[in-house]
């Protein structure tokens, strides 16, 4: 099936001076926040107890906080979940251990909010409890699971096709990483392991929409073997745009349907992977191949001519 009937000749690698400049503008924006807004970590990360109230009618976030405030539980982070009646309440209390100690604070959380169920109860329907030494190791093996997938590309990259090659395809998914997580910085979104088991599903999408590209480029440098590397890129990108924005546009028309109709609870989730396939769709066109050529140009590690290599 082809989108795109007629034969496209788009220079994708003169307009690089301005995607590079697009691209940067980005992430500059992205580590700004980082620095001045940083991340709104959730329970994963941060620690404390997460406590899902649901009332029977709509209560106002100040309401909520005034009346929970004299328990003395420190600062509390009190948002809505889905609609005005219900609400999520995050006690990042250190103090806090062990389920008679949880079950005290959701009692008396619940007590002291009575007043604004309007002679109705309040549901509690979830209560959730992760400690600091729990919160530090989950932000460790975080971090640590985008490594080792940014790395393990890097080698199999490196090994199918050539070094630049991985090297492009390593930094445009650490600019669709970066720009992804930046967006949750500066919306100050909730970051959760549900957001980095996205953001490693983005690596994999990602990878495999560069993959494609690249695979083209080493055909059609077999074809067109006198050709600069600009014109034998901008060919197998043409080639390939069809198929691009088929499967991009079918992923993104899914995951906007999960973002409508889907829930609160995969929400972010599902935000971060429409974010993730955007940028990544256009990383793969923008950025990872433009990337190549820059290091053709700076001299790079030399490669031998590009010639498919023969795997078991």
């Amino acid at each position: 099936m082809e989108l795109i009937h007629k034969k496209t000749n788009i220079d994708f690698i003169g307009m690089r001076k301005y995607t590079f400049a697009f691209s940067g503008s980005l992430i500059i924006l992205s580590i700004l926040s980082f620095i001045f807004v940083g991340l709104n970590l959730g329970i994963d990360f941060a620690g404390g107890i997460l406590i899902q109230l649901r009332f029977p009618a709509p209560v106002k976030i100040q309401d909520i906080r005034s009346m929970a405030a004299p328990l003395g539980y420190g600062e509390l982070v009190i948002q809505e979940f889905g609609s005005s009646e219900e609400v999520i309440v995050r006690v990042v209390e250190r103090r806090i251990e062990g389920d008679m100690v949880q079950s005290e604070l959701v009692a008396k959380l619940t007590q002291a909010l009575q007043p604004l169920a309007a002679n109705g109860k309040i549901e509690v329907r979830r209560v959730e409890y992760v400690g600091p030494q729990v919160g530090k190791e989950l932000t460790w093996k975080g971090l640590m699971a985008v490594f080792y997938s940014l790395f393990a590309i890097l080698a199999y990259v490196g090994w199918r096709f050539e070094f630049r090659f991985a090297l492009g395809a390593v930094i445009a998914l650490f600019h669709d990483v970066v720009i992804t997580v930046g967006f949750f910085s500066f919306t100050h979104r909730e970051f959760t392991l549900v957001v980095v088991a996205a953001v490693l599903t983005i690596i994999g999408y990602s990878i495999n929409d560069t993959i494609v590209v690249f695979d083209r480029i080493r055909e059609t440098m077999k074809r067109l073997k006198k050709q600069p590397l600009p014109i034998i890129i901008n060919a197998a990108v043409n080639e390939t745009l069809s198929r691009t924005i088929i499967t991009s546009l079918t992923v993104v028309l899914v995951l906007l349907s999960l973002l409508l109709v889907g829930g609160e609870v995969i929400r972010d989730f599902s935000l971060a992977l429409f974010i993730g396939v955007v940028i990544g769709t256009y990383s793969s066109i923008f950025v990872a191949s433009p990337i190549v050529i820059l290091l053709e140009k700076r001299g790079a590690p030399s490669s031998p001519p590009l010639v498919e290599k023969k795997h078991v």
